[in-house]
């Protein structure tokens, strides 16, 4: 629901979002949600297949996914390729 809330033109490559498993989980886990994917001569820029995409990210690694998905250092895949079993990115090893 949040993709489709989100007006057009808006810049924001992510967003965290508070919920309850962040809230019931032992690791406080936040939700990340991909609201731009960019995807090389797509007419509808910015809505790639990966727009909409999720994964979570303990708090103390927040950083560094907001830092490199933001200035583009780093795409969404590196991201979300490295997430433990249980889907929450915990840092690179």
């Amino acid at each position: 629901q949040l993709v489709e809330m989100v007006p057009a033109g808006v810049d924001h490559a992510v967003a965290f979002l508070v919920d309850a498993k962040t809230l019931t989980h032992p690791d406080r886990p936040i939700l990340v949600v991909n609201l731009y994917d960019y995807v090389e001569g797509l007419e509808d820029q910015g809505k790639g297949p990966q727009r909409g995409a999720t994964f979570r990210v303990v708090p103390s690694e927040m950083w560094s996914v907001q830092n490199n998905l933001t200035i583009s250092n780093m795409d969404w895949e590196e991201f979300a390729e490295n997430v433990d079993g249980d889907g929450i990115f915990r840092g690179f090893e």
